[in-house]
């Protein structure tokens, strides 16, 4: 099974990555992709630019077995939407590959709202990253389209089409308030890993006294 977490990752941080490894390792999956966003369509373009973004996941991951960057999205023109990211790794890997989309439950509950929506039932698993004891949602518009199951063999068993919950620790951090830090001139140490703070400072990406793209 491939895995997939997008994001605009401005910058990532251990409430990502962190989640990200216990999906990895309680679906026993083969590959997990982090895909960073070129044109995000549901919120404001990013602070730092692609290349930079990019960079900050390979720093991230380095290393970490089974964790690899994709550029996919910052390759292309245009808005970045899931459902044509889908669609071209589904042309990879093949119609009978399980490739399973990560989100967290706010993403999932308005899954109803993303371009073209209705079709990532036939592309992909939906898995839905969520705190313990989390209330889950049980009328959720995508449910109409694709059942919930609680069975991992049932996940790869089929390529695409079910909703999967899975318990994970969630780290209360937000890559807005890590940017505020920075142009604050605080220290963000203990939110993300030290090789990307170390790359920030570098590049000096959020520097004092710059707002955020409205």
């Amino acid at each position: 099974m491939i895995g997939i977490l997008g994001g605009t990752f401005d910058p990532i941080h251990f409430g990502h990555l962190r989640p990200a490894l216990e999906v990895h390792e309680c679906l026993g999956l083969r590959e997990l992709l982090f895909i960073p966003s070129h044109v995000p369509p549901h919120r404001a373009a990013p602070a730092a630019a692609a290349r930079h973004r990019l960079a900050m996941v390979e720093r991230a991951i380095a290393g970490v077995p089974g964790f690899r960057v994709d550029s996919r999205e910052l390759d292309r023109a245009g808005p970045s939407y899931t459902v044509d990211t889908l669609r071209s790794l589904r042309g990879e890997i093949g119609a009978d590959g399980p490739l399973l989309l990560i989100m967290g439950l706010d993403a999932f509950a308005g899954l109803d709202t993303w371009h073209r929506w209705r079709e990532i039932p036939a592309l992909a698993h939906v898995v839905v990253a969520h705190r313990p004891g989390s209330s889950i949602p049980e009328h959720a518009a995508y449910l109409e389209l694709a059942p919930a199951t609680e069975s991992r063999a049932g996940l790869e068993d089929r390529a695409s089409g079910l909703v999967f919950f899975q318990s994970v620790t969630q780290l209360d951090i937000s890559a807005t308030d890590i940017r505020e830090r920075l142009r604050a001139g605080r220290s963000p140490r203990y939110l993300l890993p030290d090789d990307v703070r170390d790359y920030i400072t570098e590049h000096d990406l959020y520097p004092p006294d710059t707002e955020d793209p409205q």
